[in-house]
């Protein structure tokens, strides 16, 4: 996967749980917790500036763009 979440990062930094990170923004648990994993397919930007709201970060503190080797061995041909 190209795009990589940072959120346990944030959530160590921050010495935040995951329950009390999801009962701040307004999302489940489980909603979060797939998020966390990167299995999510896509986040709203409604969540993404909550959870930014109540990390104290911005967007690229927490979503990370790395490119797959594919895509690599494209760009160099």
């Amino acid at each position: 996967m190209a795009i990589r979440v940072n959120l346990d990062r944030m959530l160590l930094e921050r010495r935040m749980s995951l329950t009390e990170l999801a009962d701040r923004v307004g999302i489940t648990l489980a909603n979060l917790s797939i998020l966390k994993t990167g299995k999510a397919r896509a986040v709203r930007f409604s969540t993404l500036e909550a959870l930014c709201r109540e990390l104290n970060c911005q967007p690229a503190d927490l979503l990370e763009y790395i490119p797959d080797e594919d895509e690599l061995q494209n760009a160099a041909e």
